[in-house]
């Protein structure tokens, strides 16, 4: 089993995602996001290169519009 912190949160899998997979899997791919993988900012050009491993720590931030 392979380990995803993702927000705080553990997540498990069988095989892991890419970036771009887990951002499709939460439902944010597409939307104006921020990602941060193990303390580095992930360009959004790289999201669909970047290959996650077990143990990787991601913040992703969702931009949120008001007024």
């Amino acid at each position: 089993m392979m380990y995803l912190t993702v927000n705080g949160l553990v997540h498990r899998y069988e095989v892991l995602p890419t970036l771009l997979q887990l951002l499709q899997e939460l439902g944010v791919e597409g939307r104006r996001v921020a990602v941060e993988c193990n303390g580095d900012i992930v360009p959004r050009s790289q999201y669909g290169h970047v290959m996650l491993n077990s143990g990787d720590c991601l913040e992703i931030v969702v931009a949120v519009g008001g007024g």
